[in-house]
């Protein structure tokens, strides 16, 4: 259940002493519109779990796996009986790693993982989601370790399967699939650090080594959004962080995360986060 919930903004209260959450969710009970900070990781167990999304919804089937990224607005719909996990770990702390980051940037907002569409991984992290869970609820020492451990299993998993998974325009041999992909995470990390910056599709590209329309082929299909839908995500997702900040005018935000007007800065936080910058320091500093 929800536990706290300000407009659409929820508190994910961890369990005492960890940064992890984990729900053995059997409630018929459906949760409204909502957003929060912590990554949301669905498994129904027994029947089915209706995840709904801005322009999508998902009917989730026993084992398939649904990825809700931090910062995305979504809806459950629960049958009326059935079970599913839902694992909320803290993904602020893990960030340092680049790989990590790229990886939640690339399954945002929501990615699905069903034995159809993923064969060659589904089944291992479906198993990772079973032993998180058991883990979880054991509460035997050092258990919030293998949570974690296993969780950075699953994004290893996903992150070396990526390519195999999705229908990505790539030459056939391995070796140049795997050397496509860990240039597209380096471009990723690179617009991550680089995202305040006056950054331009064909700089970018020149620095792939693609033609800029090949570029923007493969990001697009890479990452699921176009690049500067990416540059953009990045910067309010940089922009979130510094307006917990209490010192830091919305103007300045504006001006630290690459925006050109203060104006142009509030209409792309209300496309990305369906609030405004303020309204989203309010709820802040009101649950914090």
């Amino acid at each position: 259940m929800i536990e706290s919930l300000n407009g659409i903004f929820e508190t994910v209260n961890y369990k005492q002493g960890t940064s992890l959450k984990l729900y053995n969710n059997d409630e018929y009970e459906d949760y409204p519109a909502h957003w929060h900070v912590a990554l949301e990781i669905i498994m129904p167990t027994e029947n089915i779990y209706t995840v709904e999304i801005p322009g999508r919804t998902v009917i989730l089937r026993e084992g398939d796996i649904a990825f809700i990224c931090p910062g995305c607005v979504h809806t459950l719909y629960a049958p009326e009986k059935g079970q599913r996990i839902i694992f909320q770990p803290d993904v602020a702390s893990l960030r340092f790693m680049p790989d990590v980051d790229a990886m939640l940037t690339i399954l945002s907002p929501m990615t699905v993982f069903t034995p159809e569409e993923h064969p060659a991984i589904h089944s291992s992290l479906k198993e990772l989601m079973l032993h998180i869970r058991d883990e979880y609820l054991s509460g035997s020492s050092f258990y919030e370790v293998t949570v974690y451990a296993d969780f950075l299993e699953i994004l290893t998993k996903i992150g070396k399967g990526y390519s195999y998974s999705k229908d990505i325009i790539m030459p056939d041999n391995r070796g140049r699939k795997e050397e496509y992909i860990e240039k597209f995470i380096y471009i990723c990390n690179y617009i991550g650090e680089h995202c305040a910056e006056d950054l331009t599709l064909e700089e970018i590209a020149q620095m792939s080594g693609f033609s800029k329309f090949y570029f923007s082929r493969l990001f697009k299909q890479f990452t699921s959004v176009s690049f500067y839908k990416y540059v953009n995500q990045k910067r309010i997702a940089l922009a979130e962080t510094l307006l917990t900040e209490p010192s830091n005018s919305v103007t300045d935000v504006a001006v630290n995360c690459g925006f050109s007007s203060l104006s142009a800065f509030i209409r792309m936080f209300k496309i990305i986060k369906g609030c405004t910058p303020t309204e989203f320091r309010n709820m802040y500093t009101t649950t914090n």
